[in-house]
């Protein structure tokens, strides 16, 4: 491999490990039982979120105070739990990281 195609691959990898560690945190979170990055589970998946509030410029409050006080009737009339468990700021960084999903 020459130095042009390592450097590439080591930039690959630095960038995806933002997303690697917020996918953990999910997945320690508690999310990851009910929501797939790209597939419905028992909620949409975080790429269904995403493209649902794209445009919507208080999405990132709204989905925090959702995450904490749990909800229905978005998605249909299955309940999102409340996860008040999960620190605010790990809140805010995975409400953030499923709103990126493309």
């Amino acid at each position: 491999m020459n130095k042009t195609a390592t450097l590439a691959a080591i930039a690959l990898a630095v960038a995806a490990l933002p997303a690697a560690a917020n996918e953990e945190l999910a997945k320690k979170s508690g999310c990851t039982a009910c929501h797939a990055v790209d597939k419905k589970i028992v909620g949409p998946s975080f790429k269904e979120v995403a493209a649902k509030y794209r445009s919507d410029k208080a999405a990132q409050a709204k989905l925090e105070d959702k995450v904490k006080k749990g909800g229905v009737g978005v998605w249909g009339q299955v309940p999102m739990p409340p996860n008040s468990h999960v620190p605010d700021k790990d809140v805010a960084t995975l409400v953030k990281w499923v709103l990126g999903q493309k």
